[in-house]
Parts: C-alpha cells; structure tokens; sequence
C-alpha cells in the first residue's frame, strides 16, 4: 500500500498513526496538494490528502473513511469499538477533533492571503469553532485518562493529532492552560513512538 500526504496534515498524522499501531506497512509518498505540479487530483478528485492506495490500485480518500478500512484490516488491537454505542461516541470524537482541525485549517489559509483581501471576519468564525470545540472535548474528557475512559482509542488519536495541529500553527492559542486535562492528554501521546514520528514539521 502506498499513502500520499505531506507532512504538516494533521489528517495525514492520523491516519499515520493508525498505521503504525495497527502494525501495517506501507509507502509514503510526498505530496503538497497546493502545489502546481501536484498529483493528489490524479488520486483524489477532491484535491486533498490523504489518500490510501491499496494494492490493487484502488484509491481510498477522507481520513475518516481510510483509518476505518485500517481498523478493519487488522482485528488485533482495535482502535475503533465494536459495540455500537463505544463505537459511535469514538468516531463522535473524531468528528469532534477533525472539525477543530477543519476550522484551524480554514484561519490558516485564510491568513495566507494578501492582508487586504483576508477576511477578519471569517477568521474569527473559525476561531469561535476551535474555541467551542476545545471547551466541548475538555468537559467531555474531563477527568478520564483516555477520550473512552480507561482505552486507548482513535478518539485519542483524533484529538492528539488535533492538539498537536494548533500547537504547530497556533502557537497564541493558549489551550494548555486554559485546559489542563487536554494538556496532559496531548503530554502523554507525544511521547508515544507513533506521535513522535510524525510530529509536523515543514
């Protein structure tokens, strides 16, 4: 298998970090989607990464859509729960930390534009997102050691990969004190092997 992203997606660290806690080996290919001469439109029409080629040349895109075929691959060591309940709070999570990532993704675009032509009102829309979406998975973790209680699951990786994306991009967003247990949350995953490999960087 082959998985095309960049470095700096926290949608591609996700899906990174499955694969490497599922124990799945693969190709990574280097792929900025903004770039002129970029091939991610080739594998997926939407432009965007990252996207899973399988081996028979199949082409899987939306994080969400590829950590779920991983989990699956592999019964060993689930990430996502069987039971309907523990399952969809979990990928309740994802949509949780993903839409943070969405919202900071947007401001970090936005504020790449000539300063004339950004809009400071949509700016803070998003940050109103990230802010609602920061105090919603602090009072839902609230003092549980993991997002599903005492297991480790996507839910963390989610919101690890969702941590780690503001403290890259958003260094003035001061999430660590305001919210303590996502602080010590994001402390313990960032020392897993799997977190640290893919730390963004670029």
């Amino acid at each position: 298998m082959k998985l095309i992203g960049s470095l700096t997606s926290p949608y591609v660290r996700k899906t990174r970090i499955v694969l490497a806690e599922k124990h799945i080996g693969y190709n990574f290919e280097l792929e900025a989607p903004w770039d002129s001469d970029s091939h991610v439109p080739d594998y997926n029409p939407l432009g965007k990464v990252p996207i899973l080629i399988m081996d028979d040349g199949t082409s899987l895109f939306d994080s969400r859509v590829i950590v779920e075929y991983l989990d699956n691959m592999n019964p060993v060591s689930r990430l996502i729960p069987e039971s309907n309940r523990r399952r969809i709070m979990v990928k309740r999570w994802e949509a949780l930390a993903d839409g943070i990532c969405d919202a900071a993704a947007a401001m970090f675009l936005e504020r790449k534009r000539p300063e004339p032509s950004q809009s400071t009102e949509w700016i803070s829309r998003q940050q109103t997102k990230v802010t609602r979406g920061l105090q919603a998975a602090a009072h839902d973790l609230s003092d549980k050691k993991w997002c599903d209680g005492n297991i480790y699951t996507l839910a963390d990786i989610a919101l690890g990969c969702a941590l780690g994306y503001l403290a890259f991009r958003f260094s003035e967003i001061e999430w660590r004190n305001t919210y303590p247990n996502l602080a010590d949350l994001s402390e313990r995953l960032e020392k897993q092997a799997p977190f640290i490999e893919t730390a963004p960087r670029g």
